[in-house]
């Protein structure tokens, strides 16, 4: 229960008993998961007048950057939110298991520790060092020790504490273990600790204990594969993140012997001519549309929309084989190379997958436009339907842009064309809502036969891509909006507002550049569109693109709304990947069960369980993004091993302290320039202007720049580049000024000191 805290008298709290601001504070720091506005109201005692003080002291509190609002919650900035997934790594002095989160964003300083309770006496288990756990987490007031007490909610499966890397044999017949990551030592392997690994294997390996000199010793535990194989890079990512890649065979046998959905309780929509349109190497199908004019006479020039949904809920029922697999993957994964896959080929390239001219379920949601674009009105119907065709996003746009093929020809005028209609309507109000709009091109690496690099290219933006787009965020909405007037429980996907924080670090750069920014907490995406769209065109572009995305914070997954900042909604769910996201299935049966359309609805369980499973599948989201940047790394890095010595243009993709990250936009993979490398000036890091500069030239390097930079040293298997700036320093904007806000150091080559207040956690 909340802390009761005496308010006053019965009938409303006088003005002399109101709380302090600590006193709120330390109430929501005490009570994290009972820390709305209602709920500090009653440990107060505030009644009547006293409430509307509360509201305003809360609001300031928020200008001020002290707290942050979620959902209904408030809770202090830089928080661990009330669940969230922990590494256990080591034990205090009492014996009691110390943990950090598995996952946290380095701009947050560093992670912090949080001391695990014992379990309670008729739960599972007590964890153990290595091991990674779900847990609730409370505040505590102890300044010396952990920052939070932890109670364990689920432990995950038992995590070896093995060490990734490539058994190599030396030419004096000893072995060794090359290093996969970047601060990982090399190890020696004795004969007889070697197993059956043979040189070039990738090997999981046991630390063994080392004496004082000489390289530490380790044991083979496990044989990956050779490193010389087809999808080696990315089987590096899989096991470095815990990536569950082979099923069990329990879930292949239930996946084997699922049968085809029948029409029995299903509206037969058959004969609607739903299309897939795809990028042409898809192998699943999860969404087919279809559009018509609306021939209601109340909405002129209006369009009715159709979005249907693979309806895997009805092959992976709740706590079956199959869901517990594909709870524990969260999503699929995606390498250049490879899929690891949320569910079994059998599912989602079989029976859930919208072949084209083959009957499959689905979970449809019809949705009536206005010719403006503002949705009037929607329905979910739970369907059979047969594809009328798969077409490929360039396939599509070459159709509508006059180069129809003999497959799209006879689509052309009853579908394609409405459809691209309906868009034009959709995207006047996807204008009128104005989400976020920054231009970061995404690449994509092609690669030859024997899975190494052939080239990396920048796939066209079409308006094929981005009708799709626009039609599964109004089928998200909708699925969002009905499950909340049936108050129905969900799985929503939130984006917050940037942290005042870091609206104000965003403020100070563009100052630098003689820009502006409105203060306020109520910030839009339309304040952020407004810079974007003075730079457009400039030197400047890039770079504010750079840092406006930087200032926004991560999308995850929860079970109270507080709307989604980058798209500018209120309310927004995931329901249209139901194949490769967790987060859609149980939207699914969550709709099933509110609108009664079969016996797959989600169950009770599942609704006291959101929390723990919106935590789960955020962390499960945050590891494949990971695995993924560090394949596409690891596999440039190999590409490029052979040209090191050669010359290539850059843009600055980061500025620290210790250096310069640096892209190399060709192939959209990242190396590092030392700081002591730059040359012999002392150079200055300006957090403000994302610069480093020197002290007396007053020049230097800022986030974005285009430069020419030498490539010095390649390490492939760790995805690691070293460059060397070519390009001499260039005056920075409000450098000088920067310099005279800048504590000043001993000069000396490649050194550098940080501006502004230490940022202790």
């Amino acid at each position: 229960m909340a802390k009761r805290i005496p308010g006053g008298k019965a009938g409303g709290a006088s003005r002399d008993f109101r709380p302090s601001r600590d006193d709120i504070l330390k109430f929501i720091r005490e009570n994290p998961d009972q820390a709305g506005k209602r709920e500090i109201a009653r440990a107060f005692g505030l009644k009547g007048e006293d409430r509307v003080w509360l509201k305003d002291a809360l609001r300031e509190l928020q200008d001020e950057g002290l707290l942050k609002k979620s959902a209904k919650r408030f809770s202090r900035p830089g928080a661990l939110p009330h669940v969230v997934v922990l590494d256990v790594f080591s034990r205090d002095a009492d014996g009691l298991l110390l943990a950090r989160p598995a996952e946290w964003p380095e701009e947050n300083g560093s992670a912090p520790v949080v001391s695990i309770r014992a379990p309670r006496a008729d739960k599972a288990r007590a964890p153990g060092v290595g091991e990674r756990v779900l847990a609730k987490v409370f505040p505590t007031d102890d300044d010396t020790g952990p920052a939070y007490t932890g109670r364990v909610m689920k432990i995950f499966e038992k995590r070896r504490e093995a060490v990734l890397g490539v058994f190599r044999k030396l030419k004096d017949g000893s072995f060794r273990i090359e290093p996969v990551e970047r601060r990982q030592p090399e190890l020696i392997v004795e004969r007889d600790n070697a197993g059956d690994a043979q040189s070039g294997d990738l090997v999981e390996v046991e630390p063994l204990s080392s004496g004082r000199y000489g390289l530490p010793k380790a044991r083979v535990i496990a044989v990956l594969g050779s490193l010389e194989s087809e999808k080696a890079v990315s089987m590096i990512a899989i096991h470095a993140h815990d990536i569950p890649h082979i099923f069990p065979p329990e879930v292949l046998a239930e996946a084997q012997a699922a049968k085809p959905a029948t029409l029995e309780g299903r509206e037969d929509w058959r004969a609607l001519p739903l299309i897939t349109i795809d990028p042409a190497d898809a192998k699943d199908h999860d969404d087919a549309v279809y559009a018509e004019p609306d021939t209601d006479e109340a909405n002129v020039g209006g369009h009715v929309v159709t979005v249907a949904i693979a309806d895997v809920a009805a092959y992976v029922t709740t706590n079956s084989a199959l869901d517990r697999e594909a709870l524990k993957r969260g999503n699929s994964v995606y390498f250049p190379d490879r899929v690891v896959p949320m569910l079994p080929e059998r599912i989602s390239n079989d029976l859930c997958s919208l072949h084209e001219n083959e009957d499959r379920p689905a979970l449809a949601v019809r949705m009536v436009f206005t010719s403006e674009g503002r949705k009037l009105r929607h329905s979910f119907h739970r369907i059979m339907m047969r594809s009328a065709a798969k077409l490929a996003y360039p396939q599509a746009q070459a159709a509508i842009d006059g180069n129809a093929d003999e497959k799209t020809a006879p689509l052309l005028d009853g579908v394609l064309r409405p459809l691209w209609e309906a868009y034009g309507a959709l995207r006047r109000g996807r204008n009128e809502r104005a989400p976020l709009e920054l231009d970061l091109p995404e690449r994509k690496i092609l690669l030859k036969p024997d899975g190494t690099v052939d080239r990396v290219i920048v796939p066209d933006r079409l308006d094929a891509h981005k009708l799709i787009e626009e039609f599964m965020i109004q089928a998200n909405v909708a699925a969002a909006e009905t499950l909340e007037g049936r108050r129905q429980p969900l799985i929503y996907r939130i984006h917050d507002a940037p942290t005042l924080a870091k609206q104000e670090s965003l403020r100070e750069f563009l100052q630098t550049l003689g820009l502006s920014l409105a203060r306020g907490a109520q910030m839009k995406p339309s304040s952020f569109n407004g810079i974007l769209s003075r730079v457009q065109g400039s030197d400047n572009e890039a770079l504010v693109n750079e840092v406006v995305l930087r200032t926004q914070s991560q999308a995850v997954y929860a079970p109270e709304n507080i709307g989604h900042f980058g798209l500018n909604l209120r309310r927004y769910a995931h329901f249209t990947s139901p194949i490769r996201r967790y987060a859609d299935l149980i939207v699914h049966r969550a709709l099933i069960g509110s609108l009664g359309l079969g016996n797959e609805g989600i169950s009770r369980s599942e609704e006291e369980r959101l929390e723990e499973i919106s935590a789960l599948i955020s962390a499960s989201e945050r590891r494949a993004m990971a695995a993924e940047r560090e394949t596409v790394d690891r596999l440039v890095a190999a590409h490029l091993a052979t040209r090191v010595e050669e010359t290539f243009q850059a843009r600055i993709s980061g500025v620290t302290k210790a250096g310069l990250f640096v892209q190399l936009p060709q192939y959209g993979a990242d190396g590092f320039i030392p700081v002591s490398s730059l040359g012999d000036d002392y150079y200055i890091f300006d957090e403000g202007a994302r610069a480093l500069f020197g002290e007396r030239s007053r020049r230097g390097y800022q986030l974005a720049d285009e430069v020419e930079v030498r490539l010095v040293e390649v390490l492939p298997l760790a995805g690691a580049m070293r460059f060397e700036m070519l390009s001499e320093p260039k005056p920075l904007p409000g450098s000088k000024q920067s310099f005279h806000k800048t504590r000043k150091g001993r000069a000396g080559t490649g050194r550098a000191a940080s501006r502004g207040r230490s940022r202790r956690r």
